[in-house]
């Protein structure tokens, strides 16, 4: 059974008119949130030449795309695809510390044990970590990768859904 969204949070399958609202979250995000933990520089490297509105909706229907509304407005977005790989976990700053990363994530959840996913693997920025985190999942390996000449720290994570079934006798 589902967890409750927290109070005003809706979370909803991504729809192509969410195109526009969920590119400038990420936008967004990575501008000014990730500054907590990165420099301008590295910044500047990991939001690269940002992709055409129409690419945007391809890669977000491509996979399972989950949007969270706070007061009617799209407050953040989190993704799935077939393999249990969550590439996106974005929150909009002015809806930051509210739940929405936490009920994007449950929706997450939900939608992999549904589509009987054992687990979810994810490249977590060193914002998201603390929030994957409180989802059950752990750190499997810290890297740092390089975007040019800029080098941006992160760590693999996996969160286990199902246990191997033992047999008793």
């Amino acid at each position: 059974m589902p967890l409750p969204e927290p109070d005003g949070v809706h979370v909803r399958p991504y729809e192509p008119a969410d195109a526009a609202a969920t590119l400038e979250t990420f936008t967004l995000a990575i501008t000014r949130t990730a500054l907590a933990r990165y420099t301008a520089e590295q910044v500047q490297a990991w939001i690269g030449t940002p992709p055409s509105l129409g690419a945007w909706d391809e890669a977000r229907r491509a996979v399972r795309t989950f949007v969270a509304e706070l007061d009617g407005r799209v407050a953040g977005f989190s993704d799935v695809d077939d393999r249990g790989y969550v590439d996106r976990l974005f929150v909009h700053p002015a809806a930051a510390r509210r739940g929405v990363a936490g009920a994007l994530l449950d929706r997450v959840l939900a939608e992999a044990r549904r589509a009987g996913l054992a687990t979810l693997t994810t490249h977590a920025s060193l914002v998201a970590e603390p929030v994957f985190a409180r989802h059950g999942f752990e750190v499997v390996a810290r890297e740092t990768v390089h975007r040019g000449d800029v080098s941006l720290d992160r760590c693999e994570m996996r969160r286990v859904l199902h246990s191997a079934t033992r047999l008793t006798h």
